[in-house]
């Protein structure tokens, strides 16, 4: 489980393969995955991370749909939440912080 913490949002918690994909998008590596920071001046790079993988998942999904609509096949079923919905928190989380000049930790 990640707990993600900063001095101006509540805490957001995420389930350890949630977090994980969140925290590999932001470019972390798996030694910096168990406990972190990030700084303002990396908000808005891993905001614009963040809202490219989600449009490229949500592209590959409307393809996907558009490749069984064609074949005459049923459209696919969404496997689970979608990544918009486990970004948006964490999202809003980062731009509060960057507005606010505050990190986000996690792990400590």
């Amino acid at each position: 489980m990640y707990k993600f913490k900063s001095r101006v949002t509540g805490d957001l918690i995420m389930l350890e393969p949630n977090g994980r994909q969140i925290l590999k998008i932001l470019g972390k590596d798996d030694a910096s995955m168990a406990k972190g920071i990030l700084l303002p001046e990396h908000m808005l790079p891993a905001i614009a991370a963040l809202e490219a993988t989600v449009a490229q998942d949500e592209a590959a999904q409307k393809q996907r749909a558009q490749e069984a609509l064609d074949k005459g096949q049923p459209l696919p079923r969404a496997e689970g939440i979608s990544l918009r919905l486990r970004a948006v928190p964490f999202i809003a989380m980062l731009k509060r912080c960057q507005q606010a000049d505050e990190e986000i930790v996690w792990g400590v």
